[in-house]
């Protein structure tokens, strides 16, 4: 075959790809990567920069990088969305004593490390979207490679009864970074009794 048809058909190949990926929605690995990525960059601008960074500006003169694991697209999860019976509010302990109210709505139920994981999916009581959901858990690395008082994850609900968590995602509250604040801390029922090795890691001071 010529040099100029095989060129033709690897041009073709590119295009049918691309046309692929865009009616069925799939992200590519790199394209994961990059997104990820991104998101860990703005996360660093926000704490360096920002005028809400829970850092002070003494902490920022000397913040260089946040500390993350690899990432690893297997800890990004579809999960089943598993209404919590009779949905009530439920006063949230703080790290500083207090309480922040919270909606118990579903049950996020997947497999994860071969072994099936059932986290508590709350919402904020003045979220103005009601897909968006906040979760907030600890794992075998908290308190070691991670954050001891959990670490975050907020997701939004792509499907009827479906939910993405992407642990990679997975942040730091302000407390964190800066004691004087209040975070959430996770609920008992979402302790997992599984190492989840991805998302940030703890704040070297």
């Amino acid at each position: 075959m010529k040099p100029k048809n095989i060129l033709m058909l690897f041009v073709v190949a590119v295009v049918i790809a691309a046309v692929a990926y865009t009616l069925t929605g799939t992200e590519s690995p790199e394209a994961y990567i990059e997104k990820i990525e991104a998101e860990r960059e703005r996360q660093f601008k926000y704490i360096r920069f920002n005028i809400d960074s829970p850092l002070s500006e003494e902490q920022k003169q000397n913040f260089k990088t946040l500390n993350f694991y690899p990432i690893d697209a297997a800890y990004k999860v579809k999960a089943l969305m598993v209404p919590v019976e009779n949905r009530k509010v439920r006063e949230v302990p703080l790290t500083d004593g207090s309480k922040e109210r919270y909606i118990e709505h579903s049950w996020a139920e997947f497999e994860l490390s071969g072994k099936p994981q059932r986290l508590l999916l709350m919402q904020s009581m003045d979220e103005p979207d009601k897909r968006n959901f906040f979760l907030a858990f600890a794992d075998e690395t908290s308190g070691l490679e991670t954050y001891g008082g959990g670490r975050y994850i907020n997701a939004r609900q792509d499907g009827k009864t479906s939910i993405t968590l992407d642990f990679n995602l997975a942040y730091n509250p302000y407390c964190a970074y800066n004691p004087d604040y209040a975070c959430p801390i996770p609920p008992k029922e979402n302790i997992m009794e599984i190492a989840i090795p991805v998302g940030e890691k703890n704040y070297d001071k």
